[in-house]
């Protein structure tokens, strides 16, 4: 366990030092704040409602609830029953870019949230796939970047925002199959 730990410390100062430069200091700190986000979310929610015909209406209702339960699976559920000590909090030297709360580090829920999110729509619309994970790593990225997660609570909450994203997507498209045969009955 302590030759897995160390691992995650060294590849934690790697992001968190040897990558950093005034452009990433500008970069992951912008990404990383979800109030910068707000005007392209809102255009993405309008846009599945009004262009996105009846998947993107079905997908802009389960979206609230994903984001939901992503977000207090993470926030609320899982950091609580781990308790992990974040880095800005346990480790000397940390850069930090952005305020060190004194929340727990796993998972982390900016990876959690986003993944969720990423994989609901690359399930949903697979044209956009690399567009959703790209932006998604980003995010991930600039948490121990900006020095406030350890790279196992992003890859952590990767993976567990990707099961429930995946779980979500099937209820949209359970959803929207059902409400297609009783269209087509209905004709």
């Amino acid at each position: 366990m302590d030759f897995l730990l160390n691992i995650d410390v060294s590849v934690f100062y790697f992001i968190n030092h040897t990558l950093s430069n005034p452009v990433f200091d500008k970069f992951f700190p912008f990404i990383t704040d979800p109030k910068n986000w707000f005007i392209a979310y809102t255009i993405l929610y309008l846009t599945l409602i009004i262009k996105g015909g009846r998947r993107g209406r079905i997908a802009a209702v389960i979206l609230i609830l994903l984001v939901a339960a992503s977000d207090q699976l993470s926030s609320n559920l899982l950091k609580n029953l781990f308790e992990r000590i974040r880095p800005c909090n346990a480790l000397p030297d940390v850069r930090i870019l952005v305020g060190c709360t004194g929340s727990y580090s796993f998972p982390s829920s900016h990876a959690v949230n986003n993944f969720s999110v990423a994989v609901f729509f690359s399930r949903l619309y697979p044209k956009y796939k690399i567009t959703f994970i790209v932006v998604a790593s980003l995010v991930a990225l600039s948490r121990p970047y900006v020095g406030v997660h350890y790279p196992s609570d992003i890859l952590g909450g990767a993976l567990i925002g990707s099961a429930v994203g995946y779980l979500f997507s099937l209820i949209v498209l359970r959803i929207e199959e059902k409400t297609n045969k009783r269209f087509v009955r209905i004709k």
